[in-house]
């Protein structure tokens, strides 16, 4: 199956290509299939954060410590790291829209057995297979998104596919608490089985098939080395500051993973058929979007721990609470997503990309300014100008990424672009952690208070910035057919 050019994007249909009934090519081209693939991510995003203040509940019902459920999130993590340089290539061979629909299915599976569980083990397999589902949704839903929309359309549809999925890490916490306050448990699981059903029925319906018949061999000792290698030093940062497993295990799994993901470059350099091609990174687009779009990603894996630590421990509120403050980021970020595209066709990528990190960077030293005796429509007011700024930035990235990426390349670029993503927000996670750690040390304090987690904005701020060195290299008209942008 070839994959749909833009000479077919005019004139063919969706379900054309796949050798099913028409559909009308206006729903390929405009928000439909973009809003079918972001609906099925947020079933992962949502799932993704809603755990956490279910850990407790959870811990009671299978009679252990809740630092040990912790376990839960790690072991869906690792499942994610160890299969997702598989997607690129499963995609290729078997078709993205039927690896993206049995993804789906597979992570329906898993919540449901993970809903059923009725042992701590039980949970830790079915988070395996739910962590396994998860590696390959997001990255093979992107491909099939870069496949049918030509580049001047696309941020217009990035924009639309991400919608839905930001609302997940947003509603987590807020759906978390009322379903653990007023259900059980178990049903944090069940709620994603009727998105899935749904989700399913819309891409069989409306989604086109797209493969790349040019497949290379299965590059297995490549796939193992990158998945091991991204697997340890994910648990690694997941750990660090946590006291959950020994120190020295701790720093073997860096090791390891260094180790692994070391040996992978020496293995690509030999190997034509790699599974991450390194040397897509030579593209100016794609090293800025992905190597300098890392330190604005690291900022926000640390920023909903660091949030909760303050608003939660050292304000006082309730889990309930303070995330029904922090839903208010979302609103901010879904406006701007309908604003993003006129703004980089007017500024192009570069100016955006370089003015928006400073806007961002200093959205994040302002949280640093909260205090109890803030009002909380203040505090609701900085958060909603900090998501809409973050979102636009997150909109230039995704979009810029896969500029000057060939259709050849589509499937790696994907794939390498999550596996730094998933990384880094882990990286996030942890250095929050262990950020704190050391500014209590400093303080001298015994808890958590405002002056303790202040700091910690300020740092994350301005780790946001250092993404510039990026893109003021880039040129001026960086993108530019990505955004339908005339030069002036």
């Amino acid at each position: 199956m070839t994959p749909p050019t833009d000479e077919t994007a005019e004139g063919a249909t969706p379900r054309e290509n796949a050798g099913g009934p028409p559909v009308p090519t206006a729903f390929r081209r405009g928000w439909l299939i973009p809003a079918i693939i972001g609906s099925a991510l947020m079933m992962q995003t949502l799932n993704a954060t809603v755990i956490s203040n279910a850990l407790p509940a959870m811990a009671e019902s299978f009679g252990v410590e809740p630092v040990r459920l912790s376990a839960a999130i790690t072991t869906y993590m690792l499942s994610a790291a160890i299969f997702l340089p598989l997607s690129g290539w499963l995609a290729d061979r078997f078709g993205a829209r039927r690896i993206f629909m049995f993804s789906i299915v597979l992570y329906a599976a898993g919540s449901a057995a993970c809903g059923f569980a009725g042992s701590f083990w039980e949970l830790i397999a079915a988070r395996f297979i739910q962590g396994a589902a998860g590696a390959t949704l997001m990255p093979v839903g992107r491909l099939v998104l870069l496949r049918i929309t030509p580049k001047s359309e696309l941020v217009g549809a990035l924009s639309v596919v991400t919608m839905p999925a930001l609302l997940g890490p947003v509603l987590g916490p807020v759906l978390g608490g009322a379903i653990v306050t007023f259900a059980d448990w178990p049903w944090i699981f069940f709620m994603n089985l009727p998105i899935a059903l749904m989700g399913l029925v819309l891409v069989w319906l409306y989604v086109p098939e797209v493969r790349d018949q040019s497949a290379g061999k299965v590059d297995f000792l490549g796939m193992a080395l990158t998945g091991l290698g991204l697997a340890g030093l994910i648990v690694g940062f997941e750990n660090l500051g946590r006291d959950v497993l020994p120190g020295a295990l701790v720093a073997g799994l860096f090791a390891a993973g260094f180790a692994m993901l070391l040996a992978y470059v020496w293995h690509a350099r030999r190997t034509p058929h790699a599974v991450v091609n390194l040397g897509i990174f030579r593209h100016r687009t794609f090293q800025a979007s992905v190597i300098g779009g890392a330190w604005m990603r690291l900022a926000m894996g640390a920023n909903p721990f660091l949030l909760a630590m303050l608003l939660q421990v050292a304000f006082g509120l309730s889990a309930f609470a303070a995330g029904l403050m922090t839903f208010i980021s979302a609103v901010g970020a879904l406006l701007m997503k309908t604003a993003a595209p006129p703004i980089l066709r007017a500024f192009g990528f570069r100016t955006v990309l370089l003015v928006n990190a400073v806007i961002v960077g200093a959205s994040f030293m302002a949280y640093a300014a909260f205090r109890p005796s803030w009002p909380h429509w203040a505090i609701m007011a900085v958060l909603g100008i900090g998501g809409f700024f973050r979102s636009l930035q997150f909109t230039a990235l995704n979009g810029m990424a896969f500029a000057d990426i060939d259709q050849d390349q589509m499937s790696r670029a994907t794939t390498t672009s999550s596996m730094v993503q998933q990384l880094v927000q882990s990286v996030g996670i942890g250095l929050s952690a262990s950020l704190l750690s050391v500014l209590m040390t400093l303080e001298g304090a015994t808890r958590m208070t405002p002056e303790v987690v202040a700091p910690a904005f300020v740092i994350l701020g301005l780790v946001t910035m250092v993404s510039m060195f990026w893109f003021v290299r880039l040129p001026a008209d960086a993108g530019d057919e990505m955004n339908g942008r005339v030069p002036r």
